[in-house]
């Protein structure tokens, strides 16, 4: 008796499986038939005008092509002089990374090099000079830009001379003593 208890399980799982694969699940989206309904316009129809068509004229300054007249064209007002640009003016970097590098030095003891480094040196950055007879700027260690002026700074902190960008040089003054210096490349 279990044994036929069996089989008719069996059969029943065997049917229900088979009634799942034919189950329309399985076969993917189908389309349904959309309701078509009468297309109304939206505006009514405009008149159309006549339509009419010329040859273009040739651009400006270009003649027409061998063998045909000229089309009509209303007179062009003259072109005026086109004027050259004007020319540019020389660029004058400003800033920090203009002044870095070797600089002549002048001033009333006579003339050294003073280099301008990119170097940090805390919060300035570093300066060396080489063959200076003034005793202040012959002790300049560092250096900063601020607000347009070069600050050229002893050990300790003291201002050596401020410098201003002029053209391709920098001028200005030593602290101590007032006298003109002057930086060129």
């Amino acid at each position: 008796m279990t044994r036929g208890f069996l089989s008719k399980a069996a059969c029943l799982a065997l049917a229900a499986s088979v009634g799942a694969c034919a189950s329309n699940r399985f076969e993917g989206p189908r389309e349904r038939p959309r309701p078509q309904a009468a297309l109304e316009p939206a505006t009514p129809a405009l008149p159309a005008g006549t339509v009419t068509s010329e040859p273009l004229a040739p651009p400006p300054g270009a003649s027409a092509a061998p063998g045909e007249p000229p089309p009509p064209s209303v007179a062009a007002a003259p072109s005026p002089a086109i004027e050259p640009p004007p020319a540019p003016r020389p660029v004058v970097a400003t800033g920090r990374s203009s002044v870095v590098g070797s600089w002549n030095a002048t001033d009333a003891a006579g003339s050294c090099k003073v280099s301008l480094s990119s170097t940090p040196s805390l919060d300035l950055y570093k300066a060396t000079t080489a063959g200076c007879g003034n005793k202040d700027l012959a002790k300049v260690s560092a250096w900063d830009f601020r607000d347009g002026e070069v600050y050229l700074y002893q050990p300790g902190g003291t201002v050596a001379a401020r410098l201003r960008q002029a053209g391709g040089s920098l001028d200005g003054a030593l602290s101590k003593s007032g006298a003109p210096l002057s930086l060129a490349r």
